[in-house]
C-alpha cells in the first residue's frame, strides 16, 4: 500500500482562520504570480496562477508573503524525517508532497485507518492543512489527496474511486488538463473509457502512463530518502523520556536486541545509525561506523557514547523522546577466526576496536593509514585513506625496505605542499645552496648528499611541470632537510624570450 501526502507551507496554513487572505507569490516570467493560497483567499476568489496586480484589484486587503523555495524544501524533508516513525520508506514528491509505503506497517499503529489518522492530526496540530489518502498505487494515492483527505481504497478499486474525480486531480500539468476540457473529458473516468492509443496519439505517452498508475493498473516504484538498513529495532513509549540513564539503558536494550537477530544468520554490523525522535517532530540521527563486523552489544554501546560525548551540539531531548531507533544500515557475514593460538588476531582485533573508538569521537576521515603507490613523485608515492576500511590492506602493504646501516631515502615528515625557501646563491648548474632562509630561520648547510633528479610526470602534467633537484642537507644546529630546486638551469628555467630566469627551491620535509 502507499499513502500520499499533501502538505500546505506554514504560512498560509497559520493564516487561513484570519479573515483577511493571505498568498504567497513567486515570481514567473517577469510576472508575480499567486503560488499558494489560504481558505480566506478562497473564499475572495482568488485562485493559484492569478497576477498579483489582479489579486490585489479583487481583494485590496492582502497578506502577501514571498515563495521561499529553499525553506519550503527544508520544511518538506524536516516532516520527512518525523514520518520515518511510521516506515523506513519515505519518498519526497515535490514541492509539497510524500510518498509513504506503508507495506506491513500498518497494524504496528492499528490499521490503516489509525496510522492516516495519527500522521494527519500531529501534523495539523503543528500549524500544517494536510491531505492524505491510501491505495494501492502511489499514483492513485496522490490523485486522491487533491480531491479529498481521508480516504482509503484497497488495491484493485482505484478506477473505480478516483474515476469521478476531475481531470485536474492527475496534476498533468495546465496544457494537458485544458485539452482534455475542450476534447469534452472533464473526469478521469471520461477519459479512462477512450482507447489507450487515443490518449497516447493525443497527449503522449507519458501522460497514458500516468493514467494506467492512477487506475492501479501498474505502478512506478517510490524512490526512498534513504537506503532501506538490513536491520532495524526500535522502543517506542507511552510517555516520552528525557533523562539520559533511560537514553542509555534503552540503547543497550536495543543492541541486544539487535546482535541477537544479526546473530541469527551470522552478520555483523559495519554501519549503525541511532535516531531519537522528539514529541515536537524534531528527529536527531546519530551513525557512527566500524573496521569490522560488530557483534557484540557492548562494543555497540561504547561507540555510541564515544560518539555522543563528543558532540558539539549536544542531544537535546526537549520535552522528550517518543521513540528510539536503532538500525543497522549495512552488515556483513563474519568469518569465524581460530582465535586461542593465534596472538596477531587478538592484537588486530584491539587495534580495530581502538581506530573504531576514535573515529566516532572525531570522525572516520580523521584517522588514516597511508598505502604506497607506483608513483616516482614523492607527495603521489603514498595515499591516506581512512583507517576503518583499509587496516587489512596498510597491514599487508609492502614498502620499499630501508638499506641497512644507511640514512633513509625520504624524510619521516613529508609536506602536503613543499614550502618556498630563500636561497641567496647556489652551485650551478647542478649543485647545492650554501644557506637558505626557512620561516624566517637561517640555515646553514654544513652536509649535503645529492643531488636525486626526479622527472614529473609529462604525460599527466601537459609538461608544466618542472624537473626537481633534490638535496639531503644539514645544517650547523644538526638538523636534516630535504630540499629541491625546481627546474634545470641549462634548459627549463628560462622565459618565453629564451633568458636565464632565478630557480625556487623549496623544503619538501624533514628528517628525524
Amino acid at each position: 500500500m502507499a499513502s500520499g501526502d499533501a502538505i500546505r507551507p506554514p504560512p498560509q496554513a497559520g493564516e487561513a482562520k484570519q479573515e483577511i487572505p493571505s498568498v504567497v507569490v513567486a515570481k514567473d516570467h517577469n510576472a508575480i504570480l499567486l503560488q499558494s493560497i489560504d481558505e480566506a483567499a478562497v473564499r475572495a476568489g482568488l485562485s493559484i496562477g492569478l497576477p498579483l496586480a489582479n489579486a490585489r484589484a479583487i481583494c485590496p486587503e492582502l497578506t502577501v508573503y514571498d515563495a521561499d523555495p529553499a525553506a519550503d524544501a527544508k520544511t518538506l524533508n524536516d516532516i520527512a524525517d518525523w514520518c520515518d516513525r511510521f516506515t523506513p520508506l519515505v519518498a519526497l514528491d515535490p514541492p509539497y508532497g510524500l510518498f509513504l509505503d506503508i507495506t506491513g506497517c500498518a497494524h504496528l499503529f492499528g490499521g490503516e485507518r489509525a496510522l492516516l489518522q495519527i500522521a494527519t492530526n500531529a501534523l495539523s496540530q503543528r500549524g500544517f492543512a494536510v491531505s492524505a489518502a491510501i491505495a494501492g498505487t502511489s499514483i492513485a494515492a496522490r490523485t486522491l489527496t487533491r480531491h479529498t483527505s481521508g480516504k482509503i481504497v484497497t488495491a484493485g478499486e482505484e478506477a473505480h474511486a478516483i474515476g469521478p474525480l476531475l481531470v485536474a486531480a492527475l496534476g498533468a500539468g495546465e496544457a494537458v488538463t485544458t485539452g482534455l476540457r475542450r476534447a469534452g473529458l472533464k473526469t478521469i473516468g471520461d477519459v479512462a473509457a477512450r482507447a489507450p492509443h487515443e490518449i497516447s496519439a493525443r497527449f503522449g505517452a507519458a501522460f497514458t502512463t500516468l493514467l494506467s498508475h492512477a487506475l492501479g493498473q501498474g505502478d512506478a516504484p517510490i524512490s526512498p530518502r534513504k537506503p532501506l538498513p538490513d536491520y532495524i529495532v526500535e522502543k517506542r513509549f507511552a510517555e516520552p523520556v528525557t533523562t539520559d540513564s533511560v537514553i542509555t539503558l534503552t540503547l543497550q536494550n536495543l543492541a541486544r536486541t539487535l546482535v541477537t537477530a544479526m546473530d541469527r544468520q551470522g552478520k555483523g554490523a559495519r554501519q549503525l545509525e541511532a535516531s531519537f525522535f522528539r514529541t515536537d517532530g524534531a528527529v536527531r540521527s546519530i551513525a557512527v561506523e566500524a573496521g569490522r563486523p560488530v557483534t557484540r552489544p557492548e562494543m555497540i554501546d561504547r561507540l555510541f557514547r564515544e560518539r555522543l560525548e563528543s558532540l558539539n551540539d549536544p542531544l537535546d531531548p526537549g520535552f522528550g523522546f517518543d521513540l528510539i531507533r536503532l538500525a543497522a544500515g549495512r552488515t556483513e557475514i563474519v568469518v569465524q577466526q581460530q582465535r586461542d593460538l593465534d596472538a596477531s588476531v587478538h592484537d588486530n582485533d584491539e587495534i580495530s576496536a581502538l581506530i573504531d573508538r576514535i573515529a566516532a569521537r572525531i570522525g572516520g576521515k580523521r584517522v588514516v593509514v597511508h598505502l604506497p603507490l607506483q608513483s616516482h613523485i614523492p607527495e603521489r608515492s603514498a595515499l591516506a585513506v581512512p583507517a576503518q576500511h583499509h587496516l587489512a590492506a596498510a597491514a599487508q602493504a609492502a614498502w620499499p625496505e630501508r638499506i641497512a646501516g644507511e640514512p633513509p631515502l625520504r624524510p619521516l615528515r613529508l609536506f602536503d605542499r613543499p614550502e618556498l625557501i630563500n636561497v641567496p646563491f647556489a652551485t650551478v648548474p647542478d649543485g647545492p645552496p650554501h644557506q637558505f632562509t626557512w620561516r624566517r630561520a637561517q640555515h646553514e648547510v654544513v652536509r649535503v648528499e645529492g643531488p636525486e633528479r626526479i622527472a614529473m610526470e609529462w604525460w599527466k602534467q601537459d609538461g608544466q611541470s618542472l624537473t626537481r633537484d633534490y638535496f639531503r642537507v644539514e645544517d650547523a644546529a644538526g638538523q636534516r632537510f630535504w630540499i629541491f630546486r625546481d627546474g634545470l638551469y641549462e634548459s627549463e628555467l628560462r622565459d618565453e624570450a629564451g633568458k636565464p630566469v632565478p630557480a625556487k627551491w623549496y623544503v619538501h620535509g624533514l628528517f628525524a
